[in-house]
Order: structure tokens, then C-alpha cells, then sequence
């Protein structure tokens, strides 16, 4: 991006639950003479959210029915945050936008049929324009992705490598997220058309390998039971994993979830196929997404006693090592503090060359994992 723009940094959606988190968090640590902005298509909303918090910065016009108002949006700022989900639907001319103007651009999905989507449709724009577009900048899949990255560095160079990552959590999941879910249970077919797709259009490396670890339960002494995850963390990180040599010749990862008392642990896996069932149904569907709808969130005293740790064990070389990524209420709070440092690490900092669809540990690496740390979001090793 060789051109002056007008903004450092713009928020989409401010004027949503998340969104606004993310505009409070702006407004307290964006580093001082960085130029951001709102943006949406609501003036009225956007005023009376810059009032509330005292802010300063500009408001810009951008309406995702309208790609006029995004192209435009694209080209004034350097990068620009999307919170305007469900992005299946809405999310698209923004990430084409981007892509055309060789704009960096994050957002919070955590829907693999739109991160593929946007892979197959505008990846090679982003590369030809110098675009970063980097998806899943939240709980999914920061700590994951940024966390094995984390554990393989403890690890030998240039032997096969094996991580597993163990979820424990502690708050509610975001209204996004549950949209988010439902929605892809009920298009099991169409995603996997789309990630066919984009297997067969996507270059692998040639030199080294890739594998998803055994997705059986089990039991530990100490975690409890350990359940298969089925979220798009293990993709972002098996991405990261053929694009960075430093994971080795032949990588291994597992995704899991840590439930203590094996009634709970019947009762997780129940839900989550009873959910798949009804997602099926139309007016089931409708229903339950009527339950819970993007732009909920709870209370500040929710929010305050949720929590997260994800540990992760690493084997490889004839060493182990264990490390843990940890922080407070995943869905929200550290959801908007993880997605703003990553547009203010792009904006701000001195990264290794990427363009194209590319994930945080390619794109940004230790120098966000640095920032998180700094922001209260420990990666520590334990073991």
C-alpha cells in the first residue's frame, strides 16, 4: 500500500454489541496520533455512540447493500475491521472491496463455508493488490492459532511436530457465534462443495505434510474428559502450519474441549446433535435463531466472570512441552480487544510480507502475540 489514506484504522459496525466493545477498546488504547473512524449506515446510531463514549474521530458512510459506500470506505483506510455478521450474508463486499484496493482487512467469523468463500473469490485479488484479509480475529481463532504457534517455537526446527489443543471456558457464547453455528449445521452440503473446492484450487506444499490428530474422546486425570471440537480453529492453524516452515516436515493437530464430569460431557454432545437436527428443519431453525440473535451479549458483571484457557501440548524432536494461552470473557470482551490489536498491529507494525487470504500467525505472528500480552492475554509456558 503505497498511497496516503485517510484512516489508520475504520470500524464497521460499531453500533453492534461487539462492535461497540471494540469502539470502547479503540477509544482507550489505540496508540496516540492514530487516525481512526466509525463507520456504517446509520449516522444517527454512530452520533449517539461517539457521544456516549466522548470520542473524537470521524464518522464515514458505508452500507454493505451498497458496494459504492464500501469501495469508497476501502480506499480511505489502511485497514479496516468488520463486525457485521453474519458474514455469510452480509460480509462478502466489504472483503471485495478490500481486496480491490489493496486494503488490510480483519474480522470475527468463525464460519469456514465464508472464510473458503472469500479464499476462492478474492484471494487472488488481495495478492495482485498487496491486501491482507485475515479472518477468525477473535476467540476463533486467535489464542489457537497464535497459541500452537507459540508451542512449536519451544520445539525442535525440522522434525515431525505434534500439538494438541485443550479448550476450557467459563462464559455465554456470543449471539454471532450461535447464529454463526446454527447457520452452518444447516449447510452441510454447501460447505462441503466450497471446501472441495477450494482443496482442489488451493497449492499445497510439497516438501511437508499436514494432518488432523484422532478426533476420540478420552479421559485425563487432571482435565477431565476430553471431547472432540468441531469448530475452524484446526483449520486457521493447519493453514498456518503449510504456510510457515518452522512447523516442521510432518504436523499434527488436535482440537478438543476439557469437561470435567462425564453427565455434562453426554449432555454437550447431545446438544450439539440435537442443534445439527433441528438446524435442518426451516422453521426449528427459525425459532431457535430467534432465541438469540447477533448484536446480544450480556451484562459488564457477566462478562467479568467469564473466562478461558486453552493449553496446548507439544511433542516432537524427543522433547514436550506445554503452554497455555489464557484470558477473560472469550465471547466479547477479549473477542473486541483481540480484533482491534490485530488491525492495530497491521496498521502499526513492522511484519514479515504476506498478502492474499492469510491467517494471524502469518500475518502478524509475534508481534500480536506481543500486543495481546501487553493487553492482559497471557501465553505462558507451564510444562
Amino acid at each position: 500500500m503505497t498511497e496516503e489514506r485517510t484512516h489508520d484504522v475504520v470500524l464497521l459496525g460499531a453500533t453492534g454489541f461487539t462492535g461497540a466493545l471494540a469502539a470502547e477498546y479503540l477509544a482507550r488504547n489505540a496508540p496516540a496520533g492514530t487516525r481512526w473512524a466509525l463507520a456504517g449506515r446509520n449516522r444517527a446510531k454512530l452520533e449517539a455512540l461517539r457521544e456516549r463514549l466522548e470520542l473524537d474521530v470521524p464518522l464515514e458512510h458505508a452500507d454493505v447493500s451498497d458496494a459504492r459506500s464500501l469501495e469508497a470506505l476501502a480506499r480511505s483506510a489502511r485497514v479496516v475491521i468488520s463486525t457485521v455478521g453474519p458474514y455469510l450474508r452480509y460480509g462478502e463486499p466489504l472483503v471485495a472491496a478490500c481486496a480491490q484496493a489493496g486494503t488490510d482487512y480483519v474480522d470475527l467469523t468463525g464460519e469456514p463455508e465464508f472464510v473458503d468463500q472469500m479464499y476462492l473469490r478474492h484471494h487472488a485479488t488481495a495478492v495482485q493488490s498487496g491486501a491482507r484479509l485475515v479472518h477468525c480475529c477473535g476467540f476463533d481463532s486467535i489464542p489457537h492459532d497464535l497459541g500452537v504457534q507459540f508451542a512449536v517455537e519451544q520445539l525442535p526446527e525440522g522434525v515431525p511436530l505434534k500439538v494438541e489443543g485443550i479448550v476450557r471456558a467459563g462464559g455465554r457464547p456470543s449471539g454471532g457465534t450461535f447464529y454463526s453455528a446454527l447457520t452452518a449445521f444447516s449447510r452441510v452440503r454447501s460447505y462441503a462443495s466450497v471446501a472441495g473446492e477450494r482443496r482442489r484450487s488451493e497449492p499445497r506444499p510439497t516438501t511437508r505434510q499436514t494432518h488432523t490428530a484422532s478426533a476420540l474422546p478420552r479421559r485425563d486425570s487432571e482435565l477431565g474428559w476430553i471431547l472432540p471440537l468441531p469448530t475452524i480453529d484446526p483449520q486457521i492453524v493447519l493453514r498456518s502450519a503449510r504456510a510457515l516452515d518452522r512447523y516442521g516436515p510432518d504436523f499434527t493437530y488436535g482440537h478438543y474441549a476439557a469437561v470435567k464430569r462425564l453427565p455434562v460431557a453426554v449432555a454437550a454432545a447431545g446438544g450439539v446433535a440435537g442443534l445439527f437436527t433441528l438446524a435442518q428443519l426451516p422453521p426449528a431453525r427459525r425459532l431457535l435463531l430467534s432465541r438469540l440473535t447477533p448484536g446480544d451479549g450480556p451484562s459488564a458483571e457477566q462478562r467479568a466472570r467469564s473466562w478461558f484457557n486453552v493449553r496446548f501440548v507439544g511433542s516432537g524432536g524427543g522433547q514436550r512441552v506445554v503452554v497455555e494461552v489464557s484470558g477473560g470473557d472469550p465471547g466479547y470482551d477479549e473477542t473486541a480487544k483481540m480484533m482491534c490489536e490485530a488491525a492495530l498491529c497491521l496498521a502499526h507494525d513492522e511484519l514479515a510480507p504476506s498478502a492474499g487470504q492469510v491467517t494471524t500467525a502469518v500475518a502478524m505472528g509475534e508481534p500480536l502475540r506481543s500486543r495481546l500480552q501487553q493487553a492482559g492475554i497471557e501465553f505462558s509456558v507451564v510444562g
